[in-house]
Formats: C-alpha cells, structure tokens, sequence
C-alpha cells in the first residue's frame, strides 16, 4: 500500500471512528422497525440467498453489523471486516444482544487476509465511494470469492454540493466519490471480469425509513466458474 493510500485510509478510519456512535441514529443506516427490518430481509434473501443452504458470506465495510445481522438471521455464515474499530464493538454488542454468531474483524477492504475461493457470496453496502483504490478491492473481493459465487453490491449516486464533514481533503483521492449511476458501476463491475451482472433500484422508503434524497440500488455479478 502507498503512502498516499495509507494516509487516506487513516483520515477514513478517523471518520468512521467518530461516526460510530450516531451511525445508528439514522434510519437510513439502521434498521429502525419491523416494517423496515423485513424490507432488507426480502432483498437480501432475493440477492444472497435464503440460507437453504446456508452461504459463507463476506459483508465488506460492515460498519456497526446492520447487514451481516441480517444475512446471520437469515441463516448464512457470516465474517463481518470493517476498518473502523469502534464500529465493530458496536456490532459485536448487537451480535451479542441478539444472540447471532457473526465473526466481526477489522480489516481492509482492499487487502484481504483471507484465502482464495474462501467464501461464497462477498457483500457491502456504500462502500466503493470511500475506497482509494476500488480496482484493487473489485480484485480481491473477486480472489476470496469461489467460481460460481457472487459480489452484491448496495450502492447508490448523489451529487451534493459540499463534500462530507471529514472527507474535503481526501475526495480527491477517492475514485468512486458521490457513488455512480447503476449502469455505470455494472460497466466496472464487467470489466473486473464479473458475469450476468444485473441490477435493480432499491428506491421503496420503507427500506430507509423515508423517501432516499439520491439514487439507490442493488448491483450483483458473479464470479466466472
């Protein structure tokens, strides 16, 4: 990793380490009731699997869990990695609250330490944008992926005028910076080598507890056998 990445990375983890603790505060990050909690239950199940049988799955950027508890609820074999430590204590607290066995570990991204062909399915959920180097991770999220298996992306497109709190000096430096168009990202993903790459608008409100202020959706490819 360069120097200029490293630095990056370190401003990235700042933020996130500050954001640990309002994350969940917003219902656009969190699941906030049943209604909202059943939404992404349906989209994960139609995207990952229902968990007959249950998936070795990745989820990238895990944040404070919110997805990884959902995927373990519906039966997967989840390994949570984020590079914010204070976002996973938060996670682990849920896990354990819940009762859901999740391997939450911090890591990187775009360097995973992790064998080849070690998972079926790798998730993440607004991660590409915060990413230095989004080809290097496409690269190993499609290493630690079996042929055959997935990457599912929830992702979305903003233009906001003002760069977020934390990330004015290093927006620059971040490739993917206000997310893409669908289309778009389904031309990265095909040029990393992913196949029947699809994709579908994720605007319902009940999944992000109101009307979303930018373009959602969820991207999937799979990995060539």
């Amino acid at each position: 990793m360069s120097e200029r990445d490293e630095t990056v990375k370190d401003r990235v983890r700042q933020y996130w380490d500050g954001r640990a603790e309002s994350y969940d505060g917003d219902s656009h990050h969190a699941v906030r009731d049943e209604a909202q909690r059943d939404a992404w239950l349906s989209v994960l199940r139609e995207w990952v699997g229902d968990g007959e049988p249950p998936r070795r799955v990745l989820d990238l950027g895990c944040g404070t869990g919110v997805v990884s508890l959902l995927l373990a609820e519906i039966g997967h074999d989840v390994t949570g990695v984020d590079l914010s430590e204070d976002m996973l204590e938060r996670a682990r607290a849920k896990a354990h609250e819940r009762d859901r066995s999740v391997a939450f570990r911090n890591g990187d991204a775009e360097s995973i330490s992790e064998p080849a062909d070690a998972y079926d399915v790798a998730t993440a959920r607004h991660l590409v944008w915060t990413l230095p180097n989004p080809s290097a991770a496409l690269r190993e999220w499609r290493r630690v992926v079996r042929p055959g298996g997935r990457i599912v992306l929830i992702e979305g497109h903003w233009d906001f005028d003002e760069p977020f709190e934390g990330y004015r000096e290093i927006r620059d430096e971040l490739p993917l910076y206000d997310g893409r168009p669908p289309e778009e990202l389904v031309t990265v993903l095909e040029r990393h080598g992913l196949e029947r790459v699809e994709y579908e608008p994720l605007m319902d409100a009940v999944l992000w507890g109101d009307d979303p202020d930018y373009e959602q959706y969820v991207v999937a490819g799979d990995v060539p056998e």
